[in-house]
C-alpha cells in the first residue's frame, strides 16, 4: 500500500465551556460558527474514528490502517489495536469541569479499559492572569478532598498554577485537573475517553447533575484519584537545528512526546523520523512535501504523517507541531544530549527519562 501525509476527519465538539477561538484566533475553517469546546485532530476513539478525505485512501478509517498496515504506519515491529495517540484543539474561554482520566493501571481495573490516560496541554495563548488546575496540594487528606469534591471548593485541595502561551505541562494519569477561562490549548494524549468529574453539571450542555449520579461520580473520581502528581508548566528544550530553524521539546513520556518547530525564513523546514506523526499547524499556512507529495496545509489543519515516508519538508515562515509515540531513548533523550542537556533537565519533559 502507497503512502502518503493524510488528511483525517477532525469533528468539532460543542462543549459548554467552548467558544470561537478556534476559528477566530487559530483560523480554522469548516467548523461550525457557535461555542466549540474541541476539534479531535487525529482520533483512533471508538464512536470517533478518524477517517482519511484524501487519496487513494479516502474512506478508510484510522483504525482500519493501524490494522492492515500497522508498521507503515506506526514504525518498525510495532503492533497494537489502534492508533496510541490522540490530539486536540480546545478552546476554554470558559473553564473546563474539574475531572481526571484514570492511569493504565486503574482503568484496567476499575472501568475496563485496555489503557487510561495520560495528557499534555501545550498552551496556544491565554488571557493575562489566565490560571489552571492541577494537582493535589501537599498534605490533602481523602477526607478533605471528598468535603472540598461536595462543597466545589476546589482551590482548598488543588494547586493553582500560572498559565503562559508558549509553555507546556505533562499531566500523569489519576490527577485531577481543569484549566480556563480565555486559554486555547492543544492537547496530547493517550487514546481514551474516559473520565470523572467532579461537578453538578453536564460538560456538553450545562445541564445538571442529580444527587444521585453526582455522588456516584465522587465515589468513583475518588476511587481512581492519584494524591501525589504535582506537574508544573516548563518553556520546553530547544535545539537550533540551523539558519532560522529552532526545534522545541515540549513534553515527553512513554504514551507521547510533542515538539514545536519554528522557522524564520523561506529556507524549508526539514524533519526526519522513524515513527508516525501528526503534522498541526499553528502558524500561517504552509506547503508540506514529502517525496512526490506537496499540498498546502492551512491554518489549525493537521496531517499524519506515516512513519514509512521517514521525511517531510515545510516552507517556512513556518509554526507547526509534531506530535508521536516515541522510541524515548532514539527520539527524545539523544538529540538531547547531543545538543548539551544533561539527564536531569531532560527528565523534567515528562515521565520515564530518569
Amino acid at each position: 500500500m502507497d503512502m502518503y501525509p493524510l488528511r483525517l476527519t477532525a469533528p468539532a465538539k460543542p462543549l459548554v465551556f467552548g467558544g470561537q477561538a478556534i476559528a477566530r484566533q487559530l483560523g480554522k475553517a469548516g467548523i461550525p460558527n457557535w461555542g466549540i469546546g474541541e476539534t479531535w485532530e487525529c482520533s483512533d476513539v471508538d464512536g470517533n474514528i478518524g477517517e482519511v478525505t484524501n487519496g487513494p485512501l479516502a474512506g478508510r478509517s484510522l483504525r482500519q490502517l493501524v490494522q492492515e498496515v500497522p508498521e507503515e504506519l506506526m514504525g518498525a515491529s510495532w503492533s497494537g489495536e489502534f492508533f496510541p495517540v490522540l490530539t486536540k484543539f480546545i478552546d476554554a474561554t470558559g473553564s473546563l469541569p474539574v475531572h481526571l482520566h484514570a492511569d493504565d493501571e486503574t482503568a484496567q481495573r476499575l472501568e475496563g479499559q485496555a489503557n487510561g490516560k495520560t495528557e499534555a496541554w501545550h498552551i496556544l495563548s491565554a488571557a493575562p492572569g489566565a490560571t489552571a488546575l492541577c494537582g493535589l496540594k501537599a498534605g490533602v487528606t481523602p477526607e478533605q478532598l471528598r468535603e472540598a469534591l461536595e462543597t466545589q471548593d476546589f482551590d482548598a485541595v488543588m494547586r493553582r498554577l500560572p498559565v503562559r502561551a508558549g509553555e507546556t505541562i505533562y499531566v500523569p494519569g489519576g490527577t485531577l485537573h481543569s484549566f480556563g477561562p480565555d486559554t486555547l490549548v492543544y492537547e496530547i494524549e493517550q487514546t481514551s475517553n474516559i473520565q470523572q468529574h467532579a461537578m453538578r453539571w453536564h460538560m456538553e450542555d450545562g445541564s445538571p447533575v442529580d444527587d444521585e449520579e453526582f455522588t456516584g461520580n465522587l465515589q468513583m473520581l475518588q476511587e481512581e484519584i492519584k494524591f501525589d502528581p504535582k506537574p508544573d508548566f516548563g518553556p520546553g528544550l530547544a535545539i537550533r537545528m540551523g539558519d532560522g530553524v529552532e526545534r522545541v521539546f515540549l513534553c515527553a513520556g512513554p504514551y507521547f512526546a510533542l515538539e514545536r518547530w519554528h522557522a524564520g525564513t523561506a529556507a524549508p523546514l526539514t524533519h526526519t523520523f522513524q515513527t508516525a506523526q501528526i503534522l498541526s499547524n499553528v502558524g500561517a499556512p504552509v506547503t508540506v512535501t514529502s517525496g512526490q507529495w506537496s499540498e498546502i496545509l492551512g491554518r489549525a489543519e493537521s496531517l499524519l504523517l506515516p512513519a514509512t515516508l521517514g521525511q517531510v519538508q515545510i516552507t517556512g515562515p513556518a509554526d507547526v507541531l509534531f506530535g508521536y509515540l516515541p522510541d524515548l531513548d532514539r527520539d527524545v533523550r539523544q538529540p538531547l544530549a547531543a545538543a548539551g542537556y544533561g539527564t536531569k533537565v531532560i527528565a523534567r519533559l515528562g515521565e520515564g527519562l530518569d
